[in-house]
């Protein structure tokens, strides 16, 4: 255990952040302002302290826990999770609430807190911690809306972790080891733990509550729900789920799902929230397939996509902030007034679509490479029609009927310039990751050689993305917007459960209303009847002559002596 003062490479960079979000509610005005944005580049200076290796331990419940191991991939994550903080705290710090910024800060420390966890009761911990916030950042939504999502996003995640929990006390209890590392899917503590995971990086049929609840966020909150929660599950399947063989079958229902419902969404932050899911089911699939190369396609395109799909949800969110409208009925002809918010979301839609010169380009065709390596034909060409898939609806279709399409006479002012100098940040990064990747490579878990830009490659996804073009335009007529309804598998036990229930409650409370009724009614039936013959004037009750009563008597005797003798 590290005891004394700490150096600063024992230094745990989540609690910088969680200190940072402590102090967000003390402090006013303008050292609110600099904590905000000077907060997440402490954190990320510490980061590049951590070393290689377990530096500091505690004790805890009997055990010895690892609050702090580094490696490059734990740092990788951490540094593009700290980035982030920076890029959102900027996006928000004149427009959020205090409180929805210190939620948001504790939201991202706690994903940095999991990126370093050397064991899994650290792991655990920071991990509903990322939970807890993750809830308050929805609810400051501040609506009805916002509430209920927020409720139906706790059930989902407090049944998510309590699954977890119990994986994790069993392979503590089978193994007597707490330490993370790789493990298979092979009993059913593994799988609940697996399970556990799937359910934060939103894999259907247990997707909805991510497209339930980041809609609902504030324009600031739903670029910072983004950013962590699937992604830091990314990395729980990273470390301790690589190569197990069911995640590629996942991840492909997940990039298709994606896929489908994006395209029939109209609601702008909801056509960004599906795409979530098909972009996750990428590194998901590439996380299955195990080998070095696969995994470093999977890391490699979580930080990209943290950067692109931030920038998307910032556009949409300045927007929203500017409109106070999100779906594409709504929308439309934007670009006259608000240009700067339309370049920055064609760059992110550029860069979600695997557009070359842009970061998406350079670390999706990693995951292709791999699959090619391993000899998954198959799978190879599932991902590339999803490529073409993530171009109709993300890389043409948000901007398009947001920015584009028929004018909505909307004349909005452009953003406001702290979310236009973090849009602007993130737009720079997508176009530099996409010509000079090597920088990124470099900070992957293994080493490689892989050129993103050989000319087979561009040609490719060049061909796959114009002729994806050309078919949303020809078919436009068919791609019209309406007010519609898109029902997702959450439907089952949001509405028809609901329903089931309540109708069996109402029918079960109407028996038990007749029962009582008709034993109510049997009751007085039975007094009734008794009264007619006990009661006052009745047969049994009134006085009788002794000649009567001897007459009864004779003949109760004479029948008990014949049934005696028969």
């Amino acid at each position: 255990m590290v005891t004394g003062m700490l150096m600063p490479e024992q230094l745990p960079p989540a609690f910088i952040l969680l200190t940072g979000a402590f102090l967000i509610g003390l402090v006013r005005g303008y050292w609110r302002s600099a904590l905000v944005l000077i907060t997440p580049l402490a954190t990320l200076w510490a980061v590049w302290q951590v070393p290689d290796g377990v530096v500091l331990t505690a004790p805890l419940l009997g055990y010895q826990i690892e609050l702090l191991e580094g490696s490059a991939l734990r740092r990788l994550f951490a540094t593009i999770f700290a980035f982030m903080a920076f890029g959102g705290g900027l996006y928000a710090f004149r427009q959020s609430r205090w409180y929805e910024l210190a939620a948001a800060y504790a939201y991202a420390a706690g994903a940095i807190g999991v990126c370093f966890a050397g064991d899994l009761i650290t792991f655990f911990i920071f991990w509903e911690l990322m939970a807890i916030f993750s809830i308050v950042v929805i609810w400051c939504g501040g609506n009805a809306n916002a509430r209920a999502a927020g409720i139906r996003y706790a059930v989902m995640h407090l049944l998510g972790g309590v699954i977890l929990q119990v994986g994790i006390v069993g392979v503590v209890l089978h193994t007597g080891s707490i330490d993370i590392q790789p493990m298979l899917a092979n009993n059913i503590y593994t799988w609940l733990i697996l399970i556990g995971i799937l359910i934060n990086v939103a894999a259907p049929p247990v997707s909805a509550w991510l497209t339930d609840a980041y809609p609902e966020a504030t324009s600031a909150g739903a670029v910072f729900l983004s950013a962590f929660t699937t992604k830091t599950a990314v990395l729980a399947l990273i470390l301790l789920f690589p190569g197990e063989p069911i995640l590629i079958g996942v991840g492909l229902y997940m990039v298709f799902y994606g896929i489908i419902y994006a395209l029939l969404e109209n609601d702008a932050r909801r056509i960004l929230a599906y795409s979530i899911v098909n972009q996750v089911g990428f590194m998901v699939c590439a996380i299955g397939i195990g080998t070095e190369l696969a995994l470093n396609g999977a890391a490699a395109h979580a930080f990209a996509h943290i950067i692109y799909k931030a920038l998307l949800f910032m556009s949409a969110g300045v927007v929203l902030y500017r409109t106070g409208k999100s779906k594409c009925t709504d929308l439309g002809g934007l670009f006259r007034t608000m240009p700067l918010t339309c370049i920055c979301g064609i760059v992110g839609a550029m860069s979600i679509s695997s557009f070359p010169l842009t970061s998406g380009f350079t670390t999706k065709t990693i995951i292709s490479e791999a699959t090619v390596v391993e000899g998954l034909a198959a799978v190879y060409f599932l991902l590339a029609a999803a490529s073409a898939g993530v171009f109709l609806h993300a890389g043409i279709k948000f901007p398009w009927f947001v920015f584009f399409q028929k004018d909505s006479g909307l004349r909005p002012a452009d953003a406001p310039w702290n979310m236009a100098a973090a849009m602007v940040i993130f737009s720079v990064l997508c176009i530099a990751l996409g010509i000079y990747p090597e920088w990124l490579y470099r900070l992957l878990p293994y080493p490689m050689e892989y050129d993103a830009y050989s000319p087979g490659k561009v040609i490719f996804y060049l061909q796959l993305l114009l002729f994806s073009g050309l078919a949303f335009f020809l078919l436009l007529p068919l791609m019209k917007r309406t007010r519609t309804i898109t029902l997702d598998l959450d439907w089952l036990w949001r509405v028809l459960l609901f329903r089931l229930l309540r109708d069996t409650l109402a029918a079960g409370s109407a028996l038990m209303q007749n029962f009582h009724q008709g034993l109510h009614q049997g009751f007085e039936r039975s007094r009734n009847w008794a009264g007619k013959y006990w009661g006052e004037g009745g047969v049994f009750s009134r006085s009788w002559s002794i000649g009567t009563t001897a007459l009864w008597i004779a003949v109760l005797l004479s029948t008990y002596t014949i049934i005696y003798y028969l």
